[in-house]
């Protein structure tokens, strides 16, 4: 069902919000075994800004890169180390057909709204190329950014294993991007993270 959204390089289609009622779309099971040593991810992670965009990101890449950014662990914990167990970051999958935020603790994604908001990430010019575009952000309070970091290292790490291009950006117009997807209070993005396959 997924395969429908991700068409010609770019998200298209219905693709979860912690706030207000939105369209749900399930994820498949994130693979949890297997993959590159972590040593050798270590030694390949890198920030790649070469994408192939007419190669889609199929539903079970998007699954694992979600659950490897802020999923939950067998142990019912976050992927990530959270201080002092805050939950306060948000990620979400920017589409041309909507904005939709990833749920952890369900492995889902629910829509927040039906903007194109990857418009507002494309202050330079490879960012069109890539087919998936996710934002993080966070409350403004202890702990918020440094988890936005252990989020989008561990996406980084599995790029790294899965031969994938990524590369997180600072470049983008946040304020906008509050507003459209309009924020709790104290909460912001942080930053933005393309990603896709390179090109051959």
């Amino acid at each position: 069902m997924m395969k429908k959204i991700f068409k010609v390089g770019m998200l298209v289609g219905a693709l979860l919000p912690c706030w207000g009622a939105g369209e749900v779309q399930a994820l498949p099971a994130p693979g949890v075994t297997g993959g590159m040593p972590l040593m050798e991810a270590i030694v390949k992670r890198q920030s790649a800004r070469d994408f192939d965009a007419g190669r889609a990101i199929d539903d079970q890449t998007l699954s694992e890169i979600l659950w490897v950014a802020w999923g939950i662990n067998a142990r019912g914990k976050r992927t990530i180390p959270t201080s002092r167990g805050l939950q306060n970051m948000q990620l979400f999958v920017l589409t041309p057909d909507g904005t939709w935020e990833y749920d952890g603790p369900g492995h889902k994604l629910v829509k927040v709204n039906d903007k194109n908001l990857i418009p507002l990430c494309e202050k330079q010019d490879f960012v069109k190329t890539a087919p998936l575009h996710l934002v993080y952000a966070c409350k403004d309070d202890r702990g918020g950014e440094c988890h936005v970091g252990s989020a989008y290292q561990n996406v980084y790490l599995y790029c790294a294993s899965r031969g994938l291009s990524a590369v997180v950006r600072a470049m983008i117009d946040k304020d906008a991007l509050n507003r459209e997807i309009s924020l709790p209070e104290n909460h912001s993005v942080i930053v933005h993270q393309c990603i896709g396959w390179p090109v051959k």
